[in-house]
């Protein structure tokens, strides 16, 4: 099969190269997926988990990308709960090949069915940007309808998808990002939108819960936004300034099959919208990790054409 590589971490995104590979073998409770669509994130080749596999053994050539979409084509021993030809979206495992292939080995426990009536393209960027909006504010922040929460990065994968979950909880949202991001914060449902390169960010005022994906700087200067008893809240680094009187959480995302069947559900009803901004091959992944963030929306690689 074709996939992306990387095997020198040194070269960076440099090292990215399209070859061919053996295809991928279903160890047990996996699926073998024939991929349609694949998202991918910059960061990825900084990832101690792209270079070594969970007992730290060298894991090169590695294959990035760790949203996928596509249709199941093999079951491993002991599979249980998807079918042959069944359409599954997820998350695929940090220590693993990725999704940048035109097949990949997922834990069947990471996929959840995919509707019909969504695309392979829009499934593909819902995984990981969808798991980690709602278990940052839910599962971990622990908002609730009233509260206030600031949203750093709302035009992003992550933030874009946490602005219209806040929202539809019932919280009062402020968003933040660059000054060609506001009209697209506040179409998604924010209240107000801070830029982050014009205005104060402690003009702010305090909050409930403070969301973020930027981390240095913007990360250190939230915690003094918190209000007693509310929560910071990072994916990019553990804080090491605090909130006074309240909880700093640094998460990494994790599975959940019925937290996908949700999100899924919920682009169906219109009531949470994936943005998409270029879809490219996947012989173009490589340009795309260098292009990716001047695009607005999440860039997506098309691996396959069909249903």
């Amino acid at each position: 099969m074709q996939a992306i590589t990387v095997r020198d971490r040194k070269a960076g995104i440099t090292g990215l190269s399209l070859e061919n590979l053996p295809h991928p073998h279903a160890s047990e409770n996996d699926v073998i997926l024939r991929v349609h669509a694949a998202g991918f994130t910059r960061g990825e080749l900084d990832w101690p988990a792209t270079w070594t596999d969970r007992a730290g053994r060298d894991r090169t050539p590695s294959v990035p990308g760790h949203e996928v979409s596509g249709v199941v084509t093999e079951l491993g021993y002991g599979t249980t709960g998807l079918t042959l030809g069944q359409r599954v979206f997820g998350p695929a495992d940090w220590t693993r090949d990725g999704s940048l292939a035109e097949y990949v080995a997922v834990e069947a426990r990471n996929l959840a069915p995919l509707p019909a009536d969504i695309d392979h393209t829009t499934a593909a960027a819902l995984p990981i940007s969808g798991l980690t909006a709602w278990q940052g504010l839910f599962d971990h922040a622990r908002l609730t309808t009233g509260q206030t929460v600031l949203v750093h990065g709302a035009a992003g994968g992550v933030g874009s998808l946490a602005v219209q979950l806040a929202r539809e909880a019932g919280a009062r949202v402020v968003g933040t990002g660059r000054a060609a991001d506001r009209d697209t914060v506040l179409d998604l449902g924010a209240h107000a939108f801070l830029d982050l390169e014009a205005d104060r960010l402690e003009d702010t005022g305090q909050v409930d819960v403070v969301f973020d994906v930027i981390g240095g700087d913007v990360l250190d200067r939230s915690a003094a936004l918190v209000r007693p008893g509310g929560t910071l809240v990072t994916i990019v680094q553990p804080p090491t300034v605090r909130p006074d009187d309240g909880r700093a959480v640094f998460f990494v995302v994790e599975p959940d099959r019925a937290r996908l069947a949700d999100l899924a559900q919920r682009v169906r009803d219109g009531r949470l919208r994936v943005r998409v901004g270029a879809v490219r091959p996947l012989a173009e992944a490589p340009a795309a990790f260098t292009t990716g963030q001047r695009v607005p929306g999440r860039t997506i690689i098309r691996v396959a054409d069909g249903n």
